[in-house]
């Protein structure tokens, strides 16, 4: 009786309506536009750029990455293409300075043309200021060199491509090493011969095939062999004829992530190709040891940029570009190989 009674009885402030009221156990329904309006507090959009009102220690990021660095150091690969009696060598030695070439890791051979094109690496672990880096050079000797240089560039073209396959299957295994030994090609320095006329050829066809699949930095060998007025004119040369065959060297303007790297390329591609000269021997020059060429006139300072471009060429490959040389070898060249062998490998039939 006491159910029913307060049953009929009207709820408090419900004025004269004699409805019977009927209550649920159950949660009242919510509308469906108010559960799709609904936004956890989660996903809500915050203020960009926060104010901290205090130290946190963020930027301690920076210096666990430089340990974690110095500990495991880093490897970097690079290729160096071009005719005997270039300055090949010589160069790589002046670049990393030591004795890293394959020819004076090799002393005592005698230096033999080979008939055809063969690619030799040497791999060494030079250490500066306690980071430490695995520099492999690898050597085409035989490239150019003979009467008929067709498809000179295939064995090159398959080594690239050899690196890329290596590192793919270990990425793809169930079971991964922790760090994959990397041995792509992250940059190939092209020796261009000093003749003050226009590209060859075989220049233009290596450089167009090669861009597409490794960064290619191509250089003036033997500047100091050219007057000023030449090389500016043969620099000049090599541009139109790049620019005519569409060759899209390293910095690419494709891969340029912002404004301040655009502008900085920009004036690294106003100077490409570099006019550069090698010399691994020290000289004294007003009281100071200097590396450099002795000549009549007297002595070609390499890393005097008012003598040569060496100092354009070392900074690009080393001292601002080495790690994005690096990310672009792994995030564009082996990242387009990786998707033409994974849908070879996927058609039907196979």
């Amino acid at each position: 009786r006491g159910v029913q009674a307060h049953r009929l009885c009207p709820p408090r402030g419900a004025g004269s309506s004699l409805e019977p009221e009927e209550r649920s156990m159950e949660p009242p329904a919510v509308p469906e536009e108010e559960e799709e309006e609904a936004v956890p507090l989660s996903v809500a959009p915050g203020p960009v750029g926060c104010q901290l009102f205090g130290y946190v220690g963020i930027e301690a990021v920076l210096d666990q990455m430089k340990i974690k660095t110095m500990k495991t150091g880093f490897e970097f690969n690079i290729m160096v293409v071009g005719q005997s009696g270039l300055g090949k060598s010589t160069m790589v030695n002046t670049l990393f300075k030591s004795k890293v070439s394959r020819k004076s890791s090799q002393p005592g051979q005698e230096e033999r043309i080979p008939k055809t094109v063969q690619l030799q690496s040497i791999t060494h672990v030079i250490e500066e200021k306690g980071v430490k880096m695995k520099l492999t050079v690898t050597d085409t000797p035989g490239f150019g060199d003979q009467i008929n240089n067709e498809n000179c560039w295939d064995p090159i073209i398959k080594y690239i491509n050899e690196q890329y396959e290596r590192y793919l299957r270990e990425e793809i295994l169930i079971t991964r090493k922790r760090k994959i030994p990397d041995t792509r090609v992250h940059g190939c320095v092209y020796f261009v011969p000093p003749t003050g006329h226009w590209l060859r050829p075989l220049d233009l066809e290596f450089m167009r095939r090669l861009s597409k699949i490794v960064n290619v930095v191509p250089v003036i060998a033997k500047a100091d062999t050219l007057t000023l007025e030449e090389r500016a004119e043969f620099k000049q040369r090599i541009q139109e004829n790049l620019k005519t065959h569409a060759i899209s060297v390293y910095p690419q303007e494709d891969f340029d992530q912002d404004p301040e790297d655009r502008a900085l390329n920009d004036r690294i591609r106003e100077k490409i190709p570099f006019a550069v000269v090698g010399a691994d021997q020290e000289h004294q020059v007003n009281g100071k040891r200097v590396l450099g060429r002795k000549t009549k006139w007297g002595i070609i300072e390499v890393e005097n940029p008012a003598h040569c471009e060496f100092p354009l060429l070392r900074d690009l490959l080393i001292r601002s570009h080495l790690q994005d040389l690096k990310d672009i070898t792994h995030n564009v060249h082996y990242e387009s190989y990786r998707v033409r062998r994974l849908n070879e490998s996927n058609r039907p039939g196979q």
